[in-house]
């Protein structure tokens, strides 16, 4: 969940690194920092809590000179977001500086080994052991030598990480390493650059490598990069990929927020996702990697996700219960890796969701499952992530790059694909024919105008905002699959304007949550026309007797629900009523941000929070 950018070459390093930080801002982050290896064979940085904004104003006036460096983001997990716990760390001579992503697990334990040999530690991170490491290694058998300093030091650490290291006895390098969190590298004419995601890379290289677990690279001014396994035997060919979208597709494009420009992608999204999915003969997937025969065996699914994505695996349960006549388990991975007793059969399918592909938790549950003997299958938005490589077979969402922390279009492509993957168990089942098939994939096709119409109509949404500007506290409200619409606007809305929330489904209330309702209090409920629909009516009924203010969620003509509530936010017809969660959340999406917007809150980087989840 921390960013990493590093570079070495001909330029002046400082202006790419802070360049790039910017781009990782979207990560999450509670401070920043900065080093370079300088022309006086000294390094020398700046670190602060807070923005990336601040670290730019600080390295103005620091006036920061040398051409090879590395820079950080840091997301506090072990000490507060403080400027001494900012990264970089260096060790004890001053000569060595570390950036480091992940959780050191026996840090510990090397805290009291440094300081029983005279090491002097000024942080609270369980990052700054591995400067320290490194020295050691540095002034014994490697010196000289700061890749096998490097292979030495995490050959003692336990735990995750990404490394970037400079030391000022060898100029012109960076070392990396990884083990368990996302680190890539390039080669360039320009000089060799490093970073924890492909983002900060799209501006200078459409191609990257992608360290394994294990391996450790060397970067080298002259734009070479050399990569060693875990023996620091040379590897020939390593794994690489090909970005591919423009660095643009990363900046506002005249958008007020990047949230607000992600809603407005989602229609496009939908439709590259859906291009080309039916054929002659059913739902085109091959990424799963399975036969028909093999699809058509499945006995159960496993949907293994955290935050957003389960709200996905919920949808996803939905449909493919209802279409695939297929028994569903869906779990949070964070529980589910804790889980004693997991049914698992030579026919059981695991499909993990996660939209950065690199979710802690769920890397976790894929590889649990993997190693039952189960077939695991990825829905991601991110090429080349770890969910990726490491499963059978993977869908690509194909959103593009998702900047607000909060997600939107990821969320609502994960919708859809999960709807491809059920309609293809369905027919290799034989729980569906072609024909049919081919009208529920028409249905989904439908779905980018619709919900055009709904952002057409923004207008509602920041009306109807206003109810929440002093609240303290919201409900949501839903039935049958749009109790999950419920959890998800919930969510959207605690994330980004920090107004608590609680979700439930709407038979629920009566159960507890209707003690909470007092004059004024606001109700989210989304009552779409629906086979649940007149027993989600009767619950508006009993939060407008108790003076609560209700916004609806309802669809287009439904007078019922207009004379009851305060604010409609319409929504137009869909096909099929499982369906309906895609659309009807895209007006919780923007009610959301326009809340927050009133409250003055950061829509895009809020407080506490990180786009990637990459430690447990």
């Amino acid at each position: 969940m921390c960013g990493i950018v590093g570079y070495t070459g001909p330029n002046q390093a400082v202006g790419y690194l802070l360049e790039g930080l910017k781009t990782l801002e979207y990560r999450g982050y509670d401070s920043a920092g900065v080093e370079v290896v300088g022309t006086d064979g000294a390094l020398h940085g700046v670190k602060c809590a807070g923005r990336v904004s601040a670290l730019v104003e600080r390295c103005e006036t620091a006036n920061l000179v040398g051409t090879t460096g590395i820079a950080h983001t840091r997301w506090a997990t072990h000490g507060a977001p403080t400027e001494r716990n900012s990264h970089p760390h260096r060790d004890c001579s001053g000569r060595i500086s570390v950036v480091h992503n992940g959780i050191i697990e026996n840090f510990r334990e090397l805290r009291g080994y440094l300081r029983r040999n005279g090491h002097e530690l000024v942080s609270e991170t369980d990052s700054e052991v591995i400067a320290h490491l490194i020295e050691d290694a540095w002034e014994g058998p490697s010196r000289g030598d700061l890749v096998g300093a490097v292979r030495s030091a995490v050959g003692r650490l336990e735990g995750s990480w990404a490394l970037a290291v400079v030391c000022a006895d060898a100029p012109g390098q960076i070392v990396c390493a990884r083990n368990g969190s996302p680190l890539v590298v390039a080669s360039t004419s320009d000089g060799a650059y490093a970073a924890s995601d492909v983002t900060p890379l799209a501006s200078v290289t459409s191609h990257v490598i992608q360290l394994e677990n294990g391996q450790v690279a060397r970067l080298e001014q002259t734009g070479r990069v050399s990569v060693f396994d875990e023996h620091g035997v040379e590897v020939g060919a390593p794994s690489s990929m090909d970005i591919d979208w423009d660095a643009s597709a990363a900046t506002l494009g005249g958008y007020a927020d990047f949230m607000a420009k992600e809603i407005a992608e989602q229609p496009e999204a939908i439709e590259r996702l859906l291009t080309g999915r039916m054929g002659s003969r059913g739902v085109l997937l091959d990424e799963l990697a399975l036969s028909r025969e093999e699809l058509a065996a499945i006995d159960r699914v496993y949907l293994i996700a955290c935050g957003t994505s389960y709200h996905v695996g919920l949808i996803a349960r939905t449909l493919i219960q209802t279409w695939a006549h297929v028994p569903v388990v869906c779990d949070y991975a964070s529980e589910f890796n804790y889980e004693r007793d997991v049914l698992v059969t030579p026919n059981t399918l695991c499909v993990v969701i996660t939209q950065s592909g690199e979710t802690a938790d769920t890397l976790t549950a894929a590889r649990r499952m993997r190693g039952m003997g189960c077939k695991v299958f990825a829905i991601t938005n991110v090429l080349g992530s770890t969910a990726a490589r490491e499963s059978d077979g993977v869908l690509y969402v194909q959103a593009g790059p998702e900047v607000c922390v909060a997600s939107t279009k990821a969320y609502t492509a994960q919708m859809v694909a999960s709807a491809l993957l059920a309609l293809r168990l369905a027919e290799a089942r034989g729980a569906m024919g072609h024909e049919e098939a081919e009208r529920h994939y028409r249905d989904l096709c439908a779905l980018p105008d619709l919900i055009r119409e709904v952002i057409s109509r923004s207008w509602q949404d920041k009306r109807a905002a206003a109810v929440f500007r002093r609240a303290h506290s919201a409900l949501f409200l839903g039935r049958g699959v749009n109790a999950t619409t419920a959890y998800e606007g919930a969510l959207k809305l605690k994330e980004i304007s920090y107004l608590h929330a609680e979700a439930y489904p709407a038979g629920e209330m009566k159960h507890g949550p209707i003690a909470l309702l007092e004059p004024g209090f606001p109700v989210v409920a989304i009552v779409p026309e629906d086979r649940v629909h007149d027993k989600t009516v009767s619950n508006i009924q009993e939060v407008i007797a108790r003076g609560a203010t209700c916004v609806a969620v309802a669809t287009d003509g439904d007078e019922s629900v207009a004379s009851l509530v305060e604010h409609v936010l319409w929504i137009p017809a869909a096909p099929d009523e499982l369906l309906v969660p895609i659309v009807a959340v895209v007006h919780l999406q923007m009610l959301a941000r326009y809340v927050a917007r009133l409250r003055g809150c950061d829509v895009d980087k809020p407080r506490n929070l990180a786009k990637s989840v990459t430690v447990e």
